[in-house]
């Protein structure tokens, strides 16, 4: 068995499944875009926040999570953006539910997901 030493070994993958209450789904939407942005620019341990939603219901909110470690992902949701984000969005989320994911590749996340660590 050869053991590799690959980021995509440590690396958290998440889906978020997020209901929004119809008459806040444009300010939520606007609040993921604004958390997407500020996080990927900021954070080198984010390596990607994917947020979607679903065709048949625009209510119905994905975002796919993936962080370089668990240390990556606590230091993010330690953020003062990430905060702002929780606590402003709280009143417009109906649902939530994370689903914490392996990937059945490690070696093409390891090909998709690295990231340039340099200041912007």
């Amino acid at each position: 068995m050869v053991v590799m030493n690959t980021m995509a070994q440590t690396m958290l993958v998440r889906l978020a499944e997020i209901e929004v209450y119809p008459q806040y789904l444009t300010e939520y939407l606007a609040a993921a875009k604004e958390i997407q942005q500020e996080s990927l620019k900021s954070e080198p341990g984010v390596l990607c926040l994917f947020p979607s939603q679903l065709k048949e219901d625009s209510t119905q909110i994905r975002i796919l999570e993936i962080y370089a470690s668990q240390d990556a992902y606590q230091h993010h949701i330690q953020t003062t953006r990430f905060q702002k984000y929780k606590q402003g969005t709280l009143h417009m989320v109906k649902s939530l539910k994370l689903q914490d994911l392996s990937p059945l590749s490690i070696e093409t996340m390891d090909k998709i997901f690295k990231r340039q660590r340099t200041i912007l």
